[in-house]
């Protein structure tokens, strides 16, 4: 896997003799192969939604019977249609790509023992190890594509700052990209400090850049360009109109956010609520207490030792220090 994604990069930048186009278009043709199992995704998700108020009322409805519960669930899903799982299916897929891209562009620039570049994963007959063979940069529009933000500001604090632009860009298109998907889904069980979360995580993903080559940079920069798009080809695909499945979905999430505000709140924070609430209401029983009251007066007896009431008393006929005989 490795191998395919250096050859894809070698072979668009045989096309174009530039790295940050070939960096870019490899970015394109994997969000375009992802694209179908993100729309798939995506309806499977508003499907979801659409049935989020009767999920709500079967979790209270069978809240204390978990195993009639998880039965119910499985008949909704089979009777709407839908798949809980379907909604993960590119997070899978992105995940090893990740992965891969990350290594293989990390290793496009390997320092060898003698101070300069040599690349893995490529055929050495290729025009794009040839490039960076033996070479000590990897040059694009100004750009030194194997050098990091924080390293550039170290070497030339005024240069350094155009690499420390280009992460601040790709953090602004990760804010984009979270609040153009947060402003379509709001989950009836998180809470806004969760919302919140979610929303600018993936910016403080963008800080990390600062200590990672620049090519991997550009690389986010274009696939987050081309999410941006597609999320606005969704957003017209499923939410035009108020018949469409996106206008529906946000309803039915409305609906749910307001049962569970009367059922004391959703979310993780919600449900801890009633499970405490249940809890007081529960009567606890008081355990029995074993301990032994000792008697006015006296002591508290020892494990083992026998009290003076259960003391053996000495023979009535004998006693106990006998008198000597009269003469």
């Amino acid at each position: 896997m490795f191998q395919a994604a250096a050859w894809l990069i070698s072979q668009f930048y045989a096309l174009t003799t530039n790295y940050i186009f070939s960096i870019a278009l490899v970015a394109l043709v994997i969000m375009l192969l992802i694209f179908p199992l993100t729309l798939k995704s995506t309806k499977s998700m508003l499907e979801m939604q659409k049935v989020q108020p009767e999920m709500r009322r079967l979790q209270q409805q069978y809240r204390n019977d978990r195993q009639k519960l998880n039965e119910e669930m499985m008949k909704l899903y089979q009777e709407h249609k839908v798949n809980p799982l379907a909604s993960c299916l590119p997070l899978l897929a992105q995940m090893p790509i990740f992965i891969i891209m990350f290594r293989v562009l990390h290793k496009l620039t390997q320092v060898g023992a003698d101070g300069t570049f040599d690349p893995s994963y490529l055929s050495k007959s290729s025009e794009l190890y040839q490039s960076l063979d033996k070479k000590t940069e990897m040059l694009s529009f100004g750009f030194d594509l194997a050098k990091r933000p924080v390293e550039a500001v170290q070497d030339n604090p005024g240069k350094g700052m155009i690499y420390v632009l280009l992460v601040v860009v790709l953090m602004a298109l990760y804010f984009v990209q979270q609040r153009m998907i947060a402003s379509r889904n709001v989950s009836p069980t998180m809470s806004a400090t969760q919302q919140n979360v979610l929303q600018y995580l993936p910016v403080f993903f963008g800080v990390f850049q600062f200590f990672f080559p620049v090519a991997l940079v550009v690389y986010y920069i274009s696939q987050t360009l081309v999410r941006i798009a597609q999320q606005t080809y969704i957003t017209r695909r499923f939410y035009r109109g108020e018949g469409s499945l996106g206008r529906q979905a946000q309803q039915a999430s409305a609906k749910a956010r307001e049962m569970a505000k009367e059922d004391g709140g959703g979310g993780l924070f919600g449900q801890l609520k009633q499970e405490a609430a249940r809890a007081k209401e529960t009567p606890k029983s008081t355990p029995t207490s074993k301990r032994v009251t000792p008697p006015k007066g006296g002591s508290t007896p020892s494990k083992g030792k026998p009290t003076p009431s259960n003391r053996p008393k000495p023979s009535s006929g004998k006693s106990r220090h006998p008198k000597p005989p009269r003469p």
